[in-house]
Order: structure tokens, then sequence, then C-alpha cells
């Protein structure tokens, strides 16, 4: 976290600097200030790891994106197409996820994708109750799921 508010901060001041108060210069500060840190970031003990994760994180957007297009248009076409193809369904999904936030960020994630609903936690916070609007395939289902949430848990470590 401290890495992501160095950077912000730098690209913040390159604006200013630079006097062009855009988002598109903001960005370009942005880079800068990531360069920046990834060269300091042997010497300061505040910043280990932060290289790292800014891959991934643009790695996980792009993933997340593939599969929220692909979703849509599996909506759409069934909405679109006379004889829906839909096969509701609740299937209990174990988690990997542990913590309070690492649940919360996998169950908004499963809800955002459309045609897939969270609905409960267990007790004991190890299974995630979720409704499918397509169950015909539970194990492709659980596969896209678990990839998921997969790429989710590595934006924590």
């Amino acid at each position: 976290m401290t890495g992501a508010i160095w950077n912000l901060l730098l690209g913040l001041a390159w604006v200013l600097l630079s006097g062009d108060f855009s988002g598109l210069n903001l960005l370009v500060g942005m880079v800068f200030g990531y360069i920046a840190l990834v060269l300091i970031e042997p010497q300061v003990e505040a910043l280990k790891g932060y290289p790292l994760r800014v891959p991934r994180i643009i790695g996980f957007i792009g993933f997340f994106m593939k599969e929220l297009v692909q979703a849509n248009l599996r909506v759409a076409f069934d909405i679109l197409t006379p004889p829906w193809h839909m096969q509701p369904g609740v299937i209990a999904f174990p988690l990997a996820a542990r913590t309070e936030m690492e649940i919360t960020m996998v169950a908004n994630l499963i809800s955002l994708t459309p045609g897939t609903l969270s609905l409960d936690v267990s007790d004991d916070r190890r299974v995630l109750y979720i409704h499918a609007m397509f169950l015909d395939d539970e194990d492709e289902l659980r596969r896209s799921l678990k990839e998921m949430e997969h790429r989710a848990l590595e934006l924590f470590r």
C-alpha cells in the first residue's frame, strides 16, 4: 500500500511540475514514478514486493475484463434467442480465501460477473453459496470460479 501511495504522489508531483493538469499526463507521471520506485525498491524496506504487484493487477484487470465480456455475451445470447438455454441453480463453492477482505473481494467479483450471484457465506467462512444462471456444466463453472478466486488472491500475496 505504501508503494501505491508513493506512486500516486510522484505522479501528482509530475503533474504539478510539468503544469499540464490532464489525466494522460498523470498517467505518464505515474509510469515514471513506478520506474523510479522499481529502481529504489532494493534500498527501501517499505517498497518490498511493490514492483511485482502492478503487473499482477494489470494482468488481473485484463483477465476479469475477458471474463466479463464472455459472461455478457452468453447472457445476451440467451436473452435474444427465443428458446432459453439457461439452467439456473445454486452451488456450494469451497473458498481458498480466509480473511474478510479476501472473501468480500471474491464474492463481489463473482456477483459482478453476469450470470452469477453470491448468495451467502457459511458460518465457518469456508463455503460461498452461488446462484448460477448457467449450471449446465458445473465442473466448468467451478473451474472458472476457482481461476477467478486464485487470480484475485494473488493480488493480496
